[in-house]
């Protein structure tokens, strides 16, 4: 990867702690254009209500600092919060871009949720980034990182010396993402790590969660390519491929689900958007049933 010629940003994140999630709002301070990535809408699960105070909370800082919102940047479709992408495109008329493989992501789950209706090509988002691409926010300039291995949409967003990961890493003390879900997979996640880690040791890196490993009191996000060389408990220098994929396979088997895995899939590979509304009105999310043993037994079965 060659150095991408552009200013430094200024960036200014947003902790939503329901999701442990962090978003960002990324400015060229010349043009006073900005991008969010990540952001976050906010939903109840037991309730299905749905608001966006979080989101707003951006575009005021955003409005307040006189900076225009131009485009909404997904590191990939997460499995832990909803996507408030389209409300911050209604409010700002910004663009709504991922990876070029949430094609493939799309194609995993259509079936899953039986979405026959769901275009598969990409379309609902306004781009889609291949690897290497190049484009300007402002005049800075954004460099497309492809890092596959926790989804096969992952990217990372290179803007100066700062690096926006996603869910590929977390906090050096924290660890790496998970590559259990559909279309993951521990051997590339390694090699999408070792492709960060192999830029310069001071390029910063900005995690897209945090939840505080063992004996840290607080909510970190930010770290270095040189910290995570030396210091991360999964992907530290001298780690190998093979060694970290037993570990990182055997430490899946024992993870449960994200508590809004469901729901999130549902509307992020949709670019945050919910699914048409029933003839009632009513916009509804599916929830597929997995049954084990005996739970439910067929009635002819049982000669009721």
């Amino acid at each position: 990867m060659t150095e991408p010629t552009s200013a430094e940003p200024v960036i200014e994140a947003f902790f939503d702690r329901p999701t442990n999630t962090i978003s960002y709002l990324v400015v060229d301070p010349a043009t006073k254009t900005a991008a969010v990535i990540d952001p976050v809408l906010d939903f109840d699960l037991a309730s299905g209500e749905v608001d966006v105070a979080s989101a707003r909370r951006i575009l005021s800082r955003a409005q307040a600092q006189g900076w225009t919102v131009a485009m909404v940047l997904e590191t990939h479709a997460h499995a832990d919060h909803l996507s408030a992408a389209p409300f911050i495109k209604a409010k700002t008329g910004a663009l709504i871009g991922i990876g070029e493989h949430i094609r493939d992501v799309q194609k995993i789950f259509r079936p899953m949720f039986a979405f026959d209706e769901m275009k598969t090509d990409g379309s609902d988002f306004d781009r889609l980034f291949a690897d290497g691409e190049r484009f300007p926010i402002g005049d800075l300039e954004v460099e497309v990182i492809h890092t596959p291995g926790h989804t096969p949409a992952d990217v990372a967003y290179r803007i100066g010396d700062a690096v926006f990961v996603g869910d590929t890493l977390f906090m050096p003390d924290y660890g790496t993402a998970r590559a259990d879900f559909p279309g993951g997979d521990a051997r590339q996640l390694y090699r999408s790590m070792r492709r960060l880690l192999a830029l310069p040791d001071d390029t910063r890196l900005f995690m897209c969660h945090d939840y505080k490993a063992p004996g840290r009191d607080d909510y970190r996000w930010e770290t270095t390519v040189g910290e995570q060389r030396q210091h991360s408990v999964h992907v530290h220098d001298g780690v190998t491929e093979d060694e970290f994929v037993t570990m990182r396979e055997a430490r899946d088997a024992t993870l449960s689900a994200p508590r809004l895995l469901l729901p999130s899939i549902q509307v992020n590979i949709r670019a945050g958007r919910f699914p048409q509304a029933e003839e009632n009105g009513v916009q509804f999310l599916r929830i597929p049933v997995k049954i084990r043993g005996d739970a439910h037994r067929d009635e002819a079965a049982t000669g009721s």
